[in-house]
């Protein structure tokens, strides 16, 4: 369904404050990329960090003019400067993570008639109040505009998350080929050895990481770490005695070793979350990526003031491990708590809670795998996003 009564939905702006180096601007890439390509939008994304643009998109690689922009994968992209320059507002305009609209875009939105549909696209919660303030209007206190909550979610009554088509069957194809895997690694450096845990590292810094090199270096299983460049890299140096390490750079300490791999585009990220055994991510991007990768993962929750994070990281806990086995949902809880710095113990915790966690890894893939499939259940959040401004667009007539 294209059309209501004075609304055709075929222009969406979409804009996007860059604060937490990559995960908003990499939610809102897919999701641009994803109403353009699958729903035949006609998408513009305004991002202000324009470097952080280029690292996830490689065909960006210029600054950008700002009264340009590229056209990139179908989607129309341009700088959001402090100097907006006013232009013609949308259909649809999808305020990402509560950035706030440039005044001078809002005064165009109310001199469009019909106004466009108005979304502020929230951050992804497991959080039991997230349903039911999905989907609830406010209205501008000054001008005559409403706005939208759209809510990225787990639940049924929730906007879902972000899934391409063939998202899922592409997975399977990878995980299921050895060779593809194994080629796939040994273009990026990385040599497939059997009975070695292989392991991708994003972080943001981690004080906790040298007690658990320690553990993974002296211990009896062989693990590589794949490490993006990222905030972690630091620690991942310091912990194998180095000042820094580069792109490339392969180290060793006992049964641990480390590849360091550049920044890539987001469907190299996904490839290298199938390909390995276990995934350290951190955000919202890659957090929901892991779990579409169907492979044990832990989170590394966005750090925010008074310890905030602590209740996200506990909504999600409580529902990712319903109806898993105890000792695995204990064992799971117990390091990721450690990891992100709210157990006993200090840095010394997530290196303790390292044997438990190792030692229910093959259970908590059966699990991963069943919870995948569980949320593939639900409508992914573009099409839901779709059909909710239809419906929108029809009340308004």
């Amino acid at each position: 369904m294209d059309t209501c009564t004075n609304y055709k939905l075929r222009r969406w702006d979409l804009f996007c404050r860059v604060v937490d180096n990559f995960g908003d601007i990499g939610v809102c890439w897919r999701l641009a990329c994803d109403l353009a390509a699958n729903h035949g939008r006609d998408v513009r994304l305004w991002v202000d960090d324009w470097a952080a643009f280029m690292r996830l998109c490689p065909a960006a690689r210029t600054a950008c003019p700002d009264d340009g922009e590229y056209v990139v994968d179908g989607v129309r992209v341009r700088h959001w400067t402090p100097a907006f320059a006013t232009t013609e507002a949308a259909d649809v305009v999808i305020e990402a993570f509560a950035c706030e609209l440039p005044p001078d875009y809002l005064m165009a939105m109310t001199r469009r008639s019909p106004s466009p549909i108005w979304i502020n696209l929230e951050y992804l919660s497991a959080e039991a109040w997230v349903e039911d303030c999905h989907g609830l209007a406010s209205p501008h206190p000054r001008l005559p505009l409403t706005k939208h909550f759209f809510f990225p979610g787990f639940g049924a009554r929730s906007g879902g998350l972000l899934r391409e088509p063939g998202l899922l069957a592409a997975r399977d194809a990878f995980q299921a080929d050895a060779a593809a895997r194994a080629g796939w690694l040994a273009a990026r450096g990385v040599e497939v050895v059997p009975e070695t845990l292989l392991i991708s590292l994003f972080a943001y810094e981690q004080a906790a990481l040298p007690a658990l090199a320690e553990v993974w270096a002296t211990g009896a299983q062989a693990i590589r770490l794949l490490v993006p460049e990222g905030r972690v890299v630091g620690d991942v140096a310091h912990a194998f005695g180095r000042t820094q390490l580069a792109v490339g750079d392969k180290v060793t300490r006992g049964n641990l070793s480390a590849t360091a791999l550049p920044f890539s585009a987001q469907s190299d990220y996904d490839r290298l979350l199938w390909a390995c055994d276990v995934n350290f991510v951190r955000g919202e991007d890659s957090f929901v990526r892991a779990q579409w990768a169907g492979r044990p993962f832990v989170w590394h929750a966005y750090p925010q003031q008074d310890a905030a994070h602590r209740v996200k990281l506990d909504a999600f806990l409580d529902r990712y491990t319903r109806g898993s086995a105890r000792a695995e949902a204990a064992a799971l809880k117990s390091f990721w708590l450690a990891w992100n710095g709210f157990a006993d113990g200090g840095t010394t915790a997530a290196a303790a809670a390292w044997p438990a966690l190792a030692r229910a890894l093959p259970a908590l893939r059966g699990h991963a795998q069943r919870w995948s499939a569980m949320l593939a259940q639900t409508r992914d959040l573009s099409s839901q996003l779709f059909e909710f401004c239809v419906r929108i667009a029809a009340e308004k007539g």
